[in-house]
């Protein structure tokens, strides 16, 4: 049961860390997930800091995963309809991989400011600019976040087995 553990583990682990890029995967629960499983098994002894403090560094970025794209676009001069913009441009580019929704939040954000105000093209340019620095700022925490973890799974899974 334990291999199942740890390998359903490293599993997650491994697709936190792609979902640290991919807005259909969540990231970061994902790998927290993973280590969860690790902790479970009979090799590992349970430490409730580690998996305390872990589930508690997951809360705080799953929320900002949210809030930055939105942040950037704000940042930049955006308004409501870029957000909706942009979170609507992100789910209409899942369909279109791998670069799908990196465009889709651009072109989303864009449209979104243009619906708002069609002469400021500039503005809305500048709004989906945001969004997009946004995505990448909040893509880097959770990639860090998530690349930890699996780091931290590594040396515990090969440490205690």
């Amino acid at each position: 049961m334990d291999i199942i553990l740890i390998v359903l583990g490293l599993i997650c682990s491994i697709l936190g860390l792609l979902g640290s890029f991919l807005p259909a995967l969540p990231g970061a629960p994902l790998s927290w997930i993973g280590l969860l499983l690790l902790y479970l098994t009979d090799y590992v002894e349970n430490n409730y800091w580690v998996l305390g403090i872990t589930l508690l560094l997951t809360i705080i970025v799953s929320i900002l995963d949210y809030t930055i794209p939105a942040k950037g676009t704000k940042k930049f001069g955006g308004t409501k309809y870029g957000i909706w913009g942009t979170n609507i441009g992100l789910i209409v580019g899942l369909f279109f991989p791998p670069i799908g929704f990196i465009i889709g939040l651009f072109v989303g954000a864009f449209i979104g400011e243009l619906i708002y105000n069609s002469q400021d093209k500039k503005g809305a340019l500048k709004a989906a600019f945001g969004a997009f620095l946004g995505f990448l700022v909040s893509s880097f925490m959770k990639f860090m976040l998530c690349f930890s973890f699996l780091i931290l799974f590594l040396i515990v899974a090969i440490k205690n087995y």
